[in-house]
């Protein structure tokens, strides 16, 4: 079939590829991206010095927008060349090199010399690159990525041993597929910033780091530019600001608050919502979510984040703002982000916009069976709630380093995405897939951050921790049962399916009932509605996460295709749905 393409990839500009400032949670004026066109090479040596032709960075050579669209081969070793300079004045200090994401494993190499290695596929990382920085410089990355064959977290990706696609799992990309940067400090700066809102004390924790031990700071809060706050403490000791008469964000008021923080001539500026996350009972003695201290039901959609011609890399900043829109304008108020970790400028979008976060962990280990971790437990639920996740073996988590790598991406994920108020779930795992000791993944997770809700094993394989009783149902009427110490939750459903041709990137079709028309669609989706969710709400129900956004490759069960170009269902009548759970849910707790 004809290659798809979204209308944002359609205007790639190759001098300005996703150009905005990719850390949003902590900004300074000092910014160089280094997307655009690279020199690649796949080959089979872990060196080299010659290359096949330009790719478009920050998109994988398996996507169409690379201008490669080749799959590297787990034998393969995947080469990036970069030659730059700076302009005058750029340099200050110290020179930061920055990586959103490599996938898997990368070394990197500045002027020659060795700047270090890093291994996962989905989080920022980066180098102080002062010492080795010359007037013109040349840099290379050297990668492997073997999907399945190393027991990293990789999510939907998979090799296939035929064809391209393949109904649950998606193609593999591998490499550079986040924003490449270069930022210069002082040489004493700020290197994080942990915020924590404490609703209930009317009042906001800063926690503030440099690269030296006890430096004075000072930090302003302010709104629309007038000055609230103004503090000051040391670096390494919570900074307390005390709000009197605050705003709460929400997803009806995402309101947020501004904050500048200086540690002698280094400046950043970030932003924090007032908001709280919480389990408590309602009127009725039902145990609830509750989002600001009342009752709050979580009604969203599964969003694997995934483009046409850019896979996991969102082809612009304005198409990633897309889907965020297009599912709140339908009357959502949440997004299950499934086990993919966004750039920041995702939750920065959420936050601004108004768009809660259930943040899953990408999962990782060996190659599953999926009879044992999705098919039984899918059609017999009571089989995945009866299996200890120790059986190794059996899930696929073997691998003593692949666990520790686990912690490691599960600590470093927690702590990137900290600060986004809009987040409100951790998830660690989902549906067995490479799940281990899913308590001890819960209590790691109440350590790094006890603000926010963790759903432990997101489906089944339940171990019996966590703030829910997870449940996906695709094939079964739901029946829903109060539980006495964790929420009811009801974390996938539907998956309807409706193929429009002209908007399919292959012939084959994947879902669980399939419809031929938005008519159908629609009316079997308030069918299910009407006769599953609205029942069980004063049963416990407390959630509720449809699939999914669009159509992803062979799965043409979204509520948009994969080019995003048509809506699958009728607007007006999804939004009346939505207002209507609304309603029932606020007179019922």
């Amino acid at each position: 079939m004809e290659q798809l393409v979204t209308r944002w990839g359609k205007e790639i500009d190759k001098d300005k590829v996703l150009p905005e400032y990719p850390r949003p949670g902590l900004v300074r004026d000092s910014y160089y991206n280094l997307n655009g066109e690279w020199d690649y090479c796949i080959n089979d040596s872990p060196e080299t010095n010659t290359y096949d032709g330009k790719i478009l960075v920050p998109f994988s050579p398996e996507t169409f927008l690379s201008g490669v669209n080749q799959i590297v081969k787990p034998e393969q070793y995947l080469h990036y060349n970069k030659e730059f300079s700076l302009s005058e004045g750029f340099v200050k200090d110290r020179v930061i090199l920055h990586f959103g994401a490599v996938d898997q494993e990368c070394k990197v190499y500045l002027n020659g010399k060795f700047l270090g290695e890093h291994k996962g596929g989905y989080l920022p990382f980066n180098f102080d690159i002062t010492e080795v920085l010359q007037e013109k410089n040349q840099l290379k990355l050297s990668v492997i990525d073997k999907t399945e064959h190393l027991p990293h977290a990789r999510g939907k990706q998979k090799l296939l041993k035929k064809g391209k696609y393949s109904s649950l799992f998606y193609t593999p990309q591998s490499g550079i597929w986040k924003t490449v940067w270069l930022e210069s400090v002082e040489n004493v700066y700020i290197q994080d910033i942990k915020i924590t809102p404490v609703y209930d004390e009317s009042c906001v924790r800063f926690l503030i780091k440099s690269n030296e031990k006890n430096q004075k700071v000072y930090l302003t809060v302010y709104e629309e530019g007038n000055t609230l706050k103004e503090a000051e403490g040391e670096t390494d000791r919570d900074i307390v600001v005390k709000l009197e008469d605050f705003k709460s964000w929400s997803p009806d008021n995402p309101f947020l608050y501004n904050i500048k923080i200086r540690l002698g001539q280094d400046e950043v500026t970030s932003y924090f919502g007032m908001r709280k996350l919480s389990t408590g009972r309602d009127k009725n003695g039902t145990l609830r979510f509750f989002l600001n201290n009342k009752p709050y039901f979580f009604n969203g959609v599964l969003d694997q984040g995934y483009w046409p011609e850019s896979l996991m890399t969102a082809p612009s900043d304005e198409a990633l703002k897309y889907d965020i829109i297009k599912l709140k304008e339908m009357g959502y108020n949440t997004i299950r982000k499934h086990i993919k970790i966004e750039p920041e400028r995702f939750y920065y979008h959420c936050d601004k916009l108004g768009m809660i976060v259930w943040q899953d962990m990408p999962n990782g280990g060996g190659d599953y069976n999926m009879v044992f971790v999705t098919y039984l437990p899918n059609g017999l639920p009571w089989f995945g709630r009866n299996i200890k996740d120790d059986h190794y073996k059996i899930f696929r988590r073997e691998d003593e380093e692949g666990k520790k790598q686990y912690y490691r991406d599960l600590d470093d994920m927690v702590s990137t995405l900290y600060n986004y108020p809009s987040i409100a779930v951790w998830g660690p795992f989902n549906e067995g897939w490479g799940q281990f000791d899913a308590g001890r993944a819960t209590e790691a997770i109440r350590k790094l951050d006890d603000t926010r809700l963790i759903n432990e094993a997101c489906g089944w394989y339940d171990q019996g921790g966590g703030d829910m009783y997870s449940i996906h149902n695709y094939i079964r009427k739901l029946k829903v049962k109060p539980q006495s110490d964790r929420v009811v939750a009801l974390t996938e459903y539907g998956g309807y399916a409706y193929p429009v041709k002209g908007h399919m990137a292959c012939a084959k079709e994947f879902g669980y009932q399939h419809y031929h028309s938005v008519e159908e669609l629609t009316v079997n989706y308030k069918r299910l509605w009407e006769e599953e969710i609205f029942p069980n709400l004063h049963k416990g129900l407390s959630s509720a996460i449809y699939t999914q956004t669009s159509d992803i490759e062979e799965e043409v069960n979204g509520v948009m295709t994969y080019d995003r170009e048509v809506d699958k269902m009728d607007i007006k009548k999804v939004q009346e749905l939505n207002q209507k759970l609304y309603k029932i849910f606020e007179e019922l707790t």
